[in-house]
């Protein structure tokens, strides 16, 4: 048996701040570009569309409440319009497309997701995944998802699966993708220079997805958005919070071998787009040494239960009624 060969493209881009028809626009002509450079998957950034709630960290709560009502007004409703337009490109250029964005929540008007959506080179939705547990500031603008959306899709390309920022220092989360069989890993991320000074953004990004491909044997396709003066100027209220935004080395998109080597060069910063040629086929000697879905755990010892309902607002028991078809007396009756 052979195993897919395919080109994958990590983009990394910044969205047209809050303006969500813009930011599908320039997401959909990356995705042509992308695919007629010959990529069969194409990677955004973590809720690329319409931008990173960044006020959270800039602000107090009350000063970003503002911000919230303007993300929520621009957030994606899924199935949606611009999931439609996107699922278009997505078919235009006969490429698997993930992409971060914000989803509104279909019956409240307070509650968003940090949601991924998973496209097929057909232009078919084949799912979505919403963060499990938004990252400490997070907290302010997201509600967690659930485990109903914790999934590998089998595609042309491999089984695909994807974890967006923090989660990809989720062990368990991601074992639980391994364990589904995943060939392909998507880490999406947002530039995140509001982190500590001490903190470095790009070594942390790239050890979490070597750790990922290394563990699992499989390849990471990483992106991460890139921060602009435009946005910059949208959020930063003073000279501190200006510099913290402005420190470079906070974004990086690259490709991950099963090997945990970074193929090729990473990018850092700058808005470009990462290309990288997947073979699969790749994965299989690694696995002779540590399978930790198969041969290489003890299953005996150890097991992980996932809860996979989902989490509804309502549940609705409906009372059952049987229709009266013979209306003839009985013989105890008169």
């Amino acid at each position: 048996m052979d195993y897919p060969r395919f080109r994958a493209a990590a983009v990394q881009a910044a969205p047209v701040f809050l303006d969500t028809d813009a930011t599908v626009t320039k997401a959909c002509s990356l995705i042509a570009e992308a695919g007629a450079a010959g990529a069969q998957l194409v990677v955004f950034p973590e809720v690329f569309v319409p931008g990173y709630p960044y006020w959270n960290w800039t602000m107090t709560p009350i000063a970003g409440s503002a911000w919230f009502e303007k993300l929520f007004k621009a957030a994606v409703d899924i199935p949606g319009p611009h999931i439609d337009r996107l699922c278009s490109a997505a078919r235009d250029a006969g490429a698997y497309v993930v992409i971060g964005v914000n989803e509104r929540d279909p019956y409240s008007m307070g509650t968003l997701y940090n949601t991924l959506v998973f496209i097929s080179d057909t232009g078919e939705m084949l799912g979505t995944h919403r963060k499990l547990v938004p990252t400490w500031a997070e907290k302010l603008t997201w509600a967690g998802g659930d485990g109903s959306s914790l999934r590998v899709y089998d595609t042309g390309i491999g089984r695909l699966g994807g974890l967006a920022c923090g989660e990809n220092t989720n062990t368990l989360a991601r074992f639980a993708l391994l364990a589904q069989g995943e060939n392909v890993h998507t880490a999406n991320y947002i530039a995140l220079p509001t982190a500590p000074e001490d903190y470095d953004m790009v070594e942390a990004i790239k050890v979490r997805a070597m750790a990922h491909s290394f563990e699992g044997k499989v390849f990471t396709v990483v992106s991460c958005s890139a921060i602009t003066p435009e946005i910059v100027d949208a959020v930063a209220h003073d000279t501190q919070s200006r510099d913290m935004l402005e420190r470079p080395h906070s974004a990086v998109s690259c490709i991950v071998g099963p090997d945990g080597r970074v193929l090729g060069e990473p990018l850092i910063d700058v808005e470009g787009i990462v290309y990288g040629d997947i073979d699969l086929n790749r994965c299989i000697q690694p696995k002779q040494m540590h399978d930790i879905i198969g041969h290489y755990n003890r299953f005996d010892i150890f097991s992980l239960h996932i809860n996979r309902r989902q989490n509804d607002t309502l549940r609705f028991e409906e009372a059952e009624f049987e229709a009266i078809t013979d209306t003839a007396p009985r013989e105890d009756q008169p």
